[in-house]
Protein backbone atom coordinates (compact mmCIF):
# COMPACT_ATOMS: atom_id res chain seq x y z
CA UNK A 1 0.00 0.00 0.00
CA UNK A 2 0.99 3.08 -1.01
CA UNK A 3 1.57 6.49 1.27
CA UNK A 4 1.22 10.21 0.53
CA UNK A 5 4.52 11.93 0.88
CA UNK A 6 4.04 15.31 -0.52
CA UNK A 7 1.77 17.74 -2.10
CA UNK A 8 3.86 17.42 -5.09
CA UNK A 9 2.14 13.59 -5.15
CA UNK A 10 -1.27 14.45 -4.31
CA UNK A 11 -1.44 17.28 -6.91
CA UNK A 12 -0.06 14.99 -9.84
CA UNK A 13 -3.33 12.23 -8.29
CA UNK A 14 -6.01 14.70 -8.12
CA UNK A 15 -4.87 15.53 -11.81
CA UNK A 16 -5.47 11.91 -12.71
CA UNK A 17 -8.75 10.39 -13.97
CA UNK A 18 -8.37 7.74 -11.31
CA UNK A 19 -10.54 7.79 -8.43
CA UNK A 20 -8.96 7.73 -5.27
CA UNK A 21 -8.75 7.09 -1.60
CA UNK A 22 -7.11 8.90 1.27
CA UNK A 23 -6.52 7.17 4.63
CA UNK A 24 -5.76 9.75 7.05
CA UNK A 25 -3.92 8.43 9.85
CA UNK A 26 -1.40 8.39 12.53
CA UNK A 27 0.96 5.37 13.86
CA UNK A 28 -0.11 6.33 17.66
CA UNK A 29 -3.69 6.17 16.49
CA UNK A 30 -5.28 2.59 17.91
CA UNK A 31 -8.31 3.04 15.91
CA UNK A 32 -6.39 3.60 12.82
CA UNK A 33 -3.44 0.97 13.31
CA UNK A 34 -7.06 -1.40 13.68
CA UNK A 35 -8.06 -0.41 10.09
CA UNK A 36 -4.80 -0.57 8.64
CA UNK A 37 -4.97 -4.56 7.48
CA UNK A 38 -8.35 -4.02 5.82
CA UNK A 39 -7.14 -0.86 3.75
CA UNK A 40 -4.27 -2.95 2.78
CA UNK A 41 -6.59 -5.93 1.81
CA UNK A 42 -8.64 -3.62 0.14
CA UNK A 43 -5.53 -1.32 -2.10
CA UNK A 44 -4.72 -4.96 -3.10
CA UNK A 45 -7.84 -5.99 -4.23
CA UNK A 46 -8.52 -2.57 -6.10
CA UNK A 47 -5.18 -1.42 -7.19
CA UNK A 48 -6.15 -1.62 -10.71
CA UNK A 49 -9.31 0.70 -10.28
CA UNK A 50 -8.99 2.85 -7.13
CA UNK A 51 -5.88 4.49 -5.73
CA UNK A 52 -6.26 3.99 -2.12
CA UNK A 53 -3.20 5.55 -0.27
CA UNK A 54 -2.56 5.93 3.39
CA UNK A 55 -1.80 9.69 4.88
CA UNK A 56 0.19 10.67 7.98
CA UNK A 57 -1.63 13.54 9.63
CA UNK A 58 1.83 14.06 11.50
CA UNK A 59 4.19 14.03 8.26
CA UNK A 60 1.78 15.55 6.32
CA UNK A 61 0.06 18.57 8.03
CA UNK A 62 -0.66 20.75 5.35
CA UNK A 63 -2.31 17.91 3.57
CA UNK A 64 -4.34 17.28 6.83
CA UNK A 65 -4.93 20.95 7.24
CA UNK A 66 -6.67 21.24 3.79
CA UNK A 67 -8.48 18.63 4.10
CA UNK A 68 -9.65 19.92 7.67
CA UNK A 69 -8.92 16.53 9.22
CA UNK A 70 -10.04 16.89 13.02
CA UNK A 71 -9.87 13.24 13.97
CA UNK A 72 -8.45 10.14 12.79
CA UNK A 73 -8.99 8.13 11.16
CA UNK A 74 -10.44 10.09 8.11
CA UNK A 75 -11.14 8.24 4.89
CA UNK A 76 -11.59 10.44 1.86
CA UNK A 77 -13.34 8.78 -1.65
CA UNK A 78 -12.20 11.37 -4.30
CA UNK A 79 -12.55 11.48 -7.92
CA UNK A 80 -11.69 14.06 -10.64
CA UNK A 81 -9.96 16.13 -7.39
CA UNK A 82 -13.93 16.42 -5.99
CA UNK A 83 -14.56 14.24 -2.45
CA UNK A 84 -17.50 12.38 -3.68
CA UNK A 85 -17.68 10.49 0.04
CA UNK A 86 -15.99 10.71 3.72
CA UNK A 87 -15.85 8.49 6.29
CA UNK A 88 -14.92 9.14 10.12
CA UNK A 89 -13.69 7.05 12.75
CA UNK A 90 -13.47 3.41 12.73
CA UNK A 91 -15.40 1.91 10.17
CA UNK A 92 -15.74 -2.19 8.42
CA UNK A 93 -14.94 -3.56 5.21
CA UNK A 94 -18.19 -4.16 4.04
CA UNK A 95 -19.24 0.11 4.76
CA UNK A 96 -15.38 0.55 2.65
CA UNK A 97 -16.18 -1.50 -0.01
CA UNK A 98 -19.40 -0.54 -0.64
CA UNK A 99 -18.25 3.31 -1.02
CA UNK A 100 -15.43 2.18 -2.65
CA UNK A 101 -18.01 0.61 -5.34
CA UNK A 102 -20.02 3.69 -5.24
CA UNK A 103 -16.79 5.61 -6.70
CA UNK A 104 -16.49 3.50 -9.63
CA UNK A 105 -19.76 4.51 -11.11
Amino acid sequence: MKSLKSNKQFNALAKSDKPFVLDFYADWCGPCQTLLPTVKKLAAEYKDSVEILKVNIDEQRELASHFQVRSIPTIFFMKNNEILDKINGLTTEHTLKKKIEKLLK
